[in-house]
């Protein structure tokens, strides 16, 4: 089959990294791009070779098969519903919207139309998350009991020019990094059905100190930028997860399991590689680099790179599920899971009271075996 044309919507900072890999897999192609800045969109296109629409021509364009969804999270689900109402296949980057309600909208026009929805991380389909899952897969660990998660710094505004939406309801640690730690979590030990949350807003006004036209000045907090939570797995596990942009510094590591057998330590699940380590029986740590593995190769940022980065993998594993019938590893339903969970875990800080998940069904994606990706990266 020929390769699936892609139209990128949105045309920042992120899209860069997307359209440069959209080289490494032959299953996609890139067709068109659009911003609502018009010169953001003609740079874009001058850069990757691919003519620059208006946003609603790009849409309707016939010669777009799936619209890349890279604009903010507040227009994911306007960008996303006009796609599928265009008869478009979607992916979207994270979070797939800002409510669970709004995601499960899309989820649901996406099936009633017959049309494909995928959204990012799909940072779980890279070399450590794939080894990650296949020790838990084959039982190194254990039946797996309890575990932690840290996502912890200082936020945003040290390096964003613009960072004041990163601390508005829709925004936060939890909405902004919370998909790559829970997608990473339910990937490894499925749906979560219980939540337990605090919630904090460490200060209430932030000062930009970032070089930008507003450095110098502060603006107001209007959400939580620290939420502690305990998530309880419909398998038994019971995780601890704490989100902050309250931390000058910490020692925790990014995520770590624990099992009947041993234990399991994961890098940062924002990137696609790193070193996995494994501690059998508590006999030490066995460190297990996969820099030299497929998808977990340093190559970015490109100018200088220090960590793997192949934003573009999910939307070529949903390119192939088009062409082999099966479902997207970075589904639609995954996606919408871990938006309910991330509302209940703000629901839950909010209220002081535990919060029942809605039951997700078996979104807990296939693993991604190496000779797949493999195929992913040559077309073969």
């Amino acid at each position: 089959m020929a390769p699936l044309r892609i139209g990128v919507v949105g045309c920042g900072n992120i899209a860069m990294t997307y359209m440069r890999n959209a080289a490494l897999f032959p299953g996609v192609r890139l067709a068109a791009c659009a911003d609502l800045a018009p010169e953001m969109a003609a740079l874009r296109g001058r850069e990757y070779g691919v003519p620059a629409m208006d946003v609603d021509e790009l849409i309707a364009s016939p010669e777009i098969d799936l619209v890349l969804n890279l604009t903010i999270p507040t227009a994911h689900f306007a960008v996303s519903m006009a796609a599928l109402d265009a008869g478009k296949h979607v992916f979207t980057e994270k979070p797939l919207a800002v409510t669970a309600a709004e995601g499960r909208r899309l989820v649901e026009r996406a099936k009633a139309a017959g049309l494909a929805i995928g959204s990012a991380p799909d940072t779980f389909l890279g070399a450590a998350g794939r080894l990650a899952r296949r020790l838990v897969d084959e039982g190194a660990i254990g039946t797996p009991v309890a575990g932690t998660a840290f996502m912890m710094g200082r936020g945003m505004e040290h390096w964003h020019p613009n960072p004041q939406f990163y601390y508005q309801p829709g925004g936060g640690p939890v909405l902004d990094m919370g998909p790559y730690y829970i997608t990473m979590l339910v990937g490894l030990l499925g749906p979560v059905v219980r939540v337990c949350a605090v919630s904090r807003i460490g200060q209430d006004e932030r000062t930009i100190t970032a070089e930008g036209p507003h450095q110098g000045s502060s603006f107001a907090v209007g959400t939580p930028t620290t939420v502690m939570a305990l998530l309880e797995f419909v398998c038994g596990a019971a995780v601890t997860l704490v989100m902050s942009w309250d931390v000058f510094a910490h020692g925790n590591h990014p995520i770590e399991l624990h099992g009947t057998k041993g234990s399991l330590r994961l890098p940062d699940p924002d990137t696609f590689g790193g070193t996995v380590a494994l501690n059998v029986g508590g006999a030490g740590w066995d460190e297990r680099s996969t820099a030299a593995k497929l998808h977990g190769e340093i190559n970015w940022p490109f100018a200088a790179p220090d960590r793997a980065n192949y934003r573009m993998l999910g939307v070529a594993d949903l390119a192939d599920a088009l062409r082999t019938g099966r479902k997207p590893r970075a589904s639609g339903d995954l996606a919408l899971h871990v938006l309910e969970i991330m509302e209940s875990v703000l629901k839950a800080g909010e209220t002081g009271r535990p919060v029942e998940v809605a039951p997700a069904g078996d979104v807990r994606p296939e693993p991604l075996g190496e000779d797949e990706a493999a195929r992913l990266q040559s077309g073969g």
